[in-house]
């Protein structure tokens, strides 16, 4: 009568302590390759939004104030001025942000959605630091205190002001879409499976 195999003792059991099988919950090393990637390219643009900040505080138009009686009133009634500056900050948001993904594709040299993502948030991050910056380096957000320091009848500046928050969007929408647009038409192509003979 044949005995039974003996279980074959050589191969590494996954459950034990000192197994070196691989856990499928990790990524793989490409896996964070690209995530590494996609948080540099995060950082790098949120970094470039002070940029944005300076351009936008140099280019906004003022909104002049001036204060007369007991209260502090545009100069000019019918002034665009406050919409000027959201626009001015959309049109150079929407710049940096195709800019950037020109640069990432370039020094990459590919798409993904991990880059895609950094692309993206990093827009936002960016937009916010050039909001807040432009606005922190701009005139005095104390109206009444900058009033009472010009005097009477004396035109100021009145606070750099973001009134469309979807402006913070522009950069990352941009960023989005040029990325995409590079990688499908500059992007590597898939190589086609080759036709049997016949």
């Amino acid at each position: 009568m044949p005995h039974p195999s003996a279980p074959d003792h050589s191969a590494p059991d996954p459950s034990e302590p000192g197994s070196s099988a691989p856990d499928p919950s990790e990524p793989g090393p490409e896996l964070r390759a690209e995530l590494v990637q996609a948080a540099l390219v995060a950082i790098g643009v949120a970094v470039s939004g002070v940029l944005l900040g300076l351009v936008w505080l140099w280019l906004a138009p003022r909104v002049p104030l001036v204060w007369i009686g007991d209260g502090i009133y545009p100069k000019d009634a019918e002034g665009e001025q406050a919409m000027g500056a959201d626009g001015v900050f959309t049109l150079w948001a929407l710049a940096f942000g195709a800019v950037s993904a020109a640069v990432v594709f370039w020094f990459f040299r590919r798409g993904g959605i991990a880059l895609v993502v950094g692309l993206a948030i990093g827009g936002v991050l960016a937009s916010v630091i050039a909001w807040r910056l432009g606005v922190w380096l701009g005139p005095a957000a104390d109206i009444k205190a900058h009033a009472k320091d010009v005097g009477r009848n004396v035109t100021f500046d009145a606070p750099l002001k973001l009134g469309a928050k979807g402006a913070l969007l522009a950069w990352s929408f941009a960023a989005m879409a040029v990325h995409l647009g590079l990688t499908a038409l500059f992007g590597p192509r898939d190589e086609e499976p080759a036709q049997p003979a016949g």
